[in-house]
């Protein structure tokens, strides 16, 4: 299959998975954040660990010139993470979720060239800057405490999912850059205006404008 049919496909996964379970993902998430509140700003430093590795390595497929082999898939969610350096030297990772533990950088992931498919959810993130990643087609960074869109230019990264983040004007989103991006989602923000919104390719665009008030003269 290729990489187009395989967007589609989550193109329509992704529709029906908005309708039915938008709702009770905010309420979850909202409560989340609530918790999160009462808790110390520092976490006890947790790093990602050769062992935590080896339990959440799957799906192993052929590399390079298809005589050798690796693991392709991890997944390390609700693991306290507030590191992930070890992931500099699994270069051959292609779908990655990091979701739901304390982490602040995503630098690590610079070094995954093969990277398709991103998921990194529920963390403490500020950014989402990362180097171009030429192959990453899929990306969410739902509900982190991100303030802005820069840094974001992998030219076939055809989703992004920015929901439930503390946006409020959408900078950096470089048309010429990001010419198959064809979803957005930014509902759960504090946008102001749809300035910064020039996306060629773009077919779904979810967000809220934030009601500023009477203008005043």
């Amino acid at each position: 299959m290729s990489d187009e049919d395989d967007l589609e496909d989550f193109d329509a996964d992704q529709d029906d998975l908005e309708k039915e379970e938008d709702e009770r993902e905010t309420e979850e998430w909202e409560d989340y954040r609530k918790e999160g509140e009462d808790l110390p700003e520092e976490w006890l430093p947790t790093p990602l660990t050769e062992d935590m590795m080896k339990e959440g390595l799957s799906l192993l497929c052929k590399t390079g010139n298809g005589l050798a082999h690796a693991y392709v898939k991890l997944e390390v969610k609700e693991r306290d993470l507030t590191d992930i350096y070890l992931l500099r030297s699994y270069i051959h990772l292609r779908y990655v979720d990091v979701s739901e533990n304390h982490l602040t950088d995503l630098s690590p992931l610079n070094f995954l060239t093969h990277l398709l498919w991103l998921k990194a959810d529920g963390n403490h993130l500020r950014s989402v800057r990362l180097n171009e990643l030429p192959y990453l087609q899929v990306a969410s960074f739902a509900y982190n405490q991100i303030t802005d869109t820069e840094g974001i230019s992998h030219p076939r990264l055809g989703s992004l999912d920015l929901k439930g983040n503390r946006i409020r004007m959408v900078t950096g989103l470089d048309p010429q850059k990001l010419i198959s991006l064809h979803t957005l989602e930014l509902r759960g923000n504090q946008i102001e205006t749809t300035l910064g919104i020039n996306l060629p390719k773009l077919k779904n665009l979810f967000l809220e404008i934030k009601d500023t008030g009477p203008k005043t003269r």
